[in-house]
């Protein structure tokens, strides 16, 4: 007759289960910690990435105020720039004004005491083809008061060298008897104090 013992059977399959459970429980276990590290390391990661987010917020904020503060003082320096400029134009056109102003006044008084005698003016006119050149008609009873006349303006200083003398044709006149020269002239008006830089350099020229 067999005997077969059931007993020791059961206690090998009870040992295998055993070790199943704990196999398992291990694994559960792991995976746990492993869930519990990965979710802790990506709230980690949202609230890193929170905190810079929110640093680039704060920077971006405060670059817009510096740009909008540096745009307000450039249109202030715009501004400033271009009221300067009116300032300027206003400036020039006063100075322009005056120049304006004296400029005619002192060529009749320089023209007035350049006259000398037997000799007289007919006409004072601006050229058309420069500001500053005058064309002087007049008549003379001798070709030497002509000539001390272009001498005296030359002199004055307030008129450029050479003046031209455009014309000089002879007239008889009745009554006294005799002749008169007519003449035209043209001399370019200069203010004293652009004389003076000139004569300067003409000076130290012919010293040198």
């Amino acid at each position: 007759m067999i005997r077969i013992n059931l007993l020791s059977v059961d206690k090998g399959r009870a040992k295998k289960k055993t070790a199943s459970f704990q196999v398992g429980n291990k694994m559960a276990v792991g995976c746990t910690l492993i869930l519990l590290v990965t979710a802790a390391f990506l709230g980690w990661r949202f609230w890193s990435l929170g905190r810079q987010s929110a640093a680039l917020d704060a920077s971006i904020s405060a670059a817009q105020l510096e740009t909008e503060r540096l745009h307000s003082i450039m249109v202030q320096v715009q501004q400033f720039e271009q009221r300067k400029a009116q300032l300027q134009q206003r400036v020039v056109l006063i100075e322009q004004l005056r120049s304006g102003q004296t400029g005619p006044v002192h060529m009749l008084d320089q023209i007035s005491r350049a006259l000398p005698t037997m000799l007289w003016l007919t006409e004072l006119r601006q050229d058309p083809k420069a500001d500053n050149d005058v064309l002087i008609d007049g008549r003379s009873t001798t070709l030497t008061g002509l000539s001390d006349f272009v001498a005296n303006l030359e002199a004055s200083g307030y008129f450029k060298r050479s003046i031209e003398i455009v014309s000089t044709t002879t007239e008889t006149m009745p009554l006294p008897p005799g002749e008169l020269i007519k003449f035209q002239i043209k001399a370019q008006f200069q203010q004293l104090g652009a004389a003076k830089p000139a004569a300067a350099a003409a000076k130290t020229k012919a010293g040198g």
